[in-house]
């Protein structure tokens, strides 16, 4: 990493409903990585939120949309300086419709693109970049409703061939949607001049119905962008099935929202399984691991990374998974508040997680509180695989 005036900064121009992905998993996976990373929106300071918005193709002639979580802003819009920062990234959803319409966004995409800085822009995210008169003469791919707008701004129109297509041109990088996350951070980190070392590593996801969306997609994709095979399984199911996805949001309640999320797609089979090509496993929390816990096929995969000294990395409600397996006696750990009773009644040492981000390994096993805390969950785990990212 280097010295702290190395770090390289990120900015994030952010909009209510912009796409709940396409801001969240960038986000974090460049803070695990070392990236400093400030998300603003127009109008609004650091502290406040946006709202975002679900988006994905649900056998209707367009995709469909409901609420996302809350997303908590780290900047104010008013007080940014372009200069300071290495990169910028645009997210897609419905904001770059109206973002695209702000005089003060578009100087400042203008500023921070014409310096050679790499720009990354996936989804709708590509509208700002056709009203700020950006593609003229450059290779792009959107979201394939966009191609309109791009193809009278003057752009090469790359047609995406999957929905995970991304294309790269001088200091331009644009992605056709959030299916393309591992491909378009990772060609981000490069354009910012980073180094991945130690990658190529199997990691395996234990999910179920109803696990928390961001913590199964943000560490999944986070993991991928870093040339890793990440599997995901769920037991009962096969790869190419769906699990649904529950968004857990804290808006003041005495305990966390829920919402549904996004379904997110199994790449192998349950059945089968051969644990012993895993270099590491992630337990997501959400709802699934309360029944997880009792399916004694799941705990023998965990115990088995646990026994052999391979990595683990369990957040939120993930723990309980671990508990019921016996794997927690002797070893300092968090987890989401309410799942100390497990915890602690498993014969752990209970470690508070506050505030609510902070992380902590035990050995080989990596441990988190809630969604928040990915940043550290990820740079942690990636530490107990010897994965590094350099600028």
């Amino acid at each position: 990493m280097g010295s702290p005036k190395s770090q390289k900064s990120v900015l994030i121009i952010c909009g209510d409903y912009m796409e709940d992905y396409e801001v969240m998993v960038p986000f974090q996976a460049l803070l695990a990585y070392g990236v400093s990373v400030d998300a603003a929106c127009p109008g609004k300071k650091a502290g406040d939120v946006c709202r975002t918005a679900v988006h994905q193709s649900s056998g209707h002639q367009t995709y469909s949309e409901s609420r996302g979580h809350n997303f908590t802003l780290n900047a104010t819009f008013d007080e940014i300086d372009a200069s300071k920062y290495d990169g910028l990234i645009i997210p897609g959803g419905r904001a770059p419709e109206y973002l695209a319409m702000n005089d003060s966004v578009l100087n400042l995409v203008i500023k921070i693109f014409n310096s050679g800085k790499p720009v990354a822009s996936i989804c709708h995210g590509q509208l700002i970049l056709a009203a700020a008169d950006l593609v003229k003469g450059r290779k792009c791919t959107a979201y394939p409703p966009v191609k309109p707008v791009l193809v009278a701004a003057g752009s090469h129109w790359v047609e995406p061939e999957t929905m995970s297509e991304c294309v790269v041109d001088g200091n331009l990088i644009t992605g056709a949607t959030y299916e393309g996350h591992p491909e378009f951070i990772r060609l981000f980190v490069k354009a910012l001049g980073g180094r991945i070392t130690g990658s190529k590593k199997r990691i395996l996801f234990l999910c179920g119905d109803y696990m928390e969306d961001y913590e199964v997609m943000v560490p999944f994709q986070s993991l991928q962008a870093l040339e890793c095979t990440v599997d995901a399984v769920c037991p009962k199911k096969g790869a190419g099935e769906t699990c649904p996805t529950a968004i857990h949001d804290f808006e003041g309640d005495q305990t966390y929202s829920e919402k549904p999320g996004h379904n997110f797609t199994l790449t192998a089979s349950f059945e089968g399984l051969d644990v012993s090509g895993y270099d590491g496993l992630v337990i997501p929390g959400g709802r699934a691991p309360e029944y997880l816990a009792l399916d004694e096929k799941v705990l023998a995969v965990v115990k088995e990374f646990m026994e052999a000294g391979k990595p683990v990395a369990s957040i939120c409600h993930g723990q309980q998974i671990l508990s019921a397996a016996g794997l927690l006696k002797g070893k300092k750990c968090t987890a989401y508040p309410a799942v100390k009773l497990n915890v602690v009644l498993s014969g752990a040492t209970w470690l508070d997680p506050e505030p609510i981000d902070r992380c902590f390994t035990d050995g080989n096993l990596v441990t988190g509180a809630a969604w928040p805390g990915h940043p550290e969950f990820i740079s942690q785990f990636m530490a107990l695989l010897g994965i590094q990212v350099s600028f």
